[in-house]
């Protein structure tokens, strides 16, 4: 069995210059990278608010996941990843109020930093879409 593959664009120009997409999509599995808190005007969203920054991650991820065929609800891993650890209950009540039901997998790590000083998360996503047909 052979899967197509779909490559999910938000029209961020650093896809082309670096190479990546928002997400891909392969058979009924997709997958979200790191996605940073950044409005549609290309700024940082919530600068010193992890909340507001989670928020936004997500948002972005559901936009994602939406234009491969797939949502929210159909997410089975997370991954948070924070430059300060110390704000991960912050970044989980946000996360709880997307996924406290659907209850996916999830990692919290924390690193150095981010490209832009202003990230304080990323958020990445694995989704299935569950009535996917070959």
């Amino acid at each position: 069995m052979t899967f197509d593959r779909e490559l999910i664009s938000n029209g961020n120009p650093m896809e082309a210059i670096v190479g990546f997409s928002r997400a891909v999509r392969v058979g009924p599995f997709v997958s979200v990278g790191g996605t940073a808190p950044v409005g549609e005007d290309g700024k940082t969203v919530g600068i010193g608010d992890v909340a507001a920054q989670t928020r936004r991650c997500i948002e972005i991820i559901k936009a994602a996941l939406e234009q491969a065929g797939s949502g929210l609800h159909h997410v089975i891993r997370t991954r948070v990843i924070l430059t300060d650890i110390n704000d991960w209950k912050a970044a989980i009540d946000v996360r709880k109020e997307y996924f406290r039901d659907v209850r996916p997998v999830d990692t919290i790590m924390a690193i150095d930093r981010f490209v832009n000083p202003e990230w304080l998360v990323e958020f990445e996503a694995d989704a299935i879409i569950s009535d996917w047909t070959a």
